[in-house]
């Protein structure tokens, strides 16, 4: 199953109807893509994932080794508490606390900002996208994002080391993720992230050439009336190899309030008699012009749909 591939080169050629209807559908049916060409620098990508291999081995391998967690495997069952991980989240907008967390170094710090600096204008960009996509305004999920002090940016740091019993725990546990648009930096040579779809778990490939993996979070789903899928995903605890995730979640200000957006919902507050009136009109018609009628009258909009008709 070839997972979509989103070239955002293609959206300044003539390829552009053909890769917006590509976005929509891997937005629509699989709720995950990849994204090429997405102006994020390489070389910055590159010394984020070396700097936090490297962090990971001077300050978090021996701590996770010695935990009561990885000492649990030897008990032979399945643990479905806890996830074989080593993890850490920083905290990038409004405001950020990467230089407060212990142990990171100056260079690291410096590194990360720069890097999520792009993500974010990538984030936007995806978002302008969609937005195109649903046919609602271009910056509709920014501001519905927004808030009172702008959409939150965070990204969850995590190693998943070898597993000396990978049948008994989940690297990570399954589960949908709760915000917007979620922006992964993985690992480009071991495996383990796997999505769910059409009743089957999907392997996605470790990203070669700098990929970015991105899926969508029940936020867009909410937003979008359920156009676009939040889609549950896992990542498989491995024998071999340690597998790293920097993923970047551009979600929704704590105090944002999330709905559909009025232009996609459907038809409401409308009496059914009104509704049986235009239906005995357009019975053979297209059925969304009906409902686009209703919801012009919904919206106080000229319409022929009246009980006095």
């Amino acid at each position: 199953m070839d997972i979509p591939v989103i070239n955002l080169n293609d959206l300044s050629s003539e390829k552009r109807s053909e890769t917006m209807a590509l976005l929509h559908e891997a937005c629509e049916k699989w709720g995950f893509f990849m994204v090429d060409n997405h102006g994020v620098d390489k070389e910055l990508m590159d010394r984020v994932k070396h700097l936090m291999n490297l962090h990971y081995k001077n300050k978090m391998k021996d701590e996770f080794e010695s935990s009561e967690m990885a000492k649990r495997l030897e008990n032979n069952g399945f643990i479905k508490e806890k996830d074989w991980e080593s993890t850490f989240f920083i905290r990038h907008r409004p405001s950020s606390n990467i230089h407060e967390l212990t142990g990171l170094s100056v260079d690291l710090s410096e590194t990360m900002d720069k890097y999520i600096n792009q993500l974010v204008k990538l984030a936007e960009r995806l978002s302008e996208l969609m937005c195109e996509n649903l046919g609602i305004e271009k910056h509709h999920i920014m501001k519905a994002f927004s808030g009172s002090s702008g959409p939150s940016v965070g990204s969850k740091v995590a190693i998943y080391p070898p597993c000396p019993r990978p049948e008994l725990i989940r690297g990570l546990r399954e589960h949908s993720d709760a915000g917007g648009i979620i922006l992964l930096l993985q690992d480009d040579q071991v495996p383990g992230l796997e999505f769910f779809k059409d009743g089957k778990w999907v392997k996605i490939p470790p990203s070669k050439q700098n990929k970015i993996f991105v899926n969508i979070g029940d936020q867009i789903e909410i937003l979008s009336n359920g156009a676009y899928k939040s889609v549950t995903h896992r990542v498989m605890a491995m024998k071999d190899g340690y597998r790293l995730s920097i993923a970047t979640f551009y979600n929704p200000a704590g105090d944002a309030i999330i709905s559909p957006a009025q232009k996609l919902l459907l038809p409401n507050h409308i009496c059914f008699q009104d509704y049986l009136n235009l239906y005995m009109k357009t019975k053979f018609g297209d059925k969304g012009l009906r409902f686009q009628s209703l919801k012009d009258l919904v919206n106080g909009h000229q319409t022929v749909l009246t009980t006095e008709n």
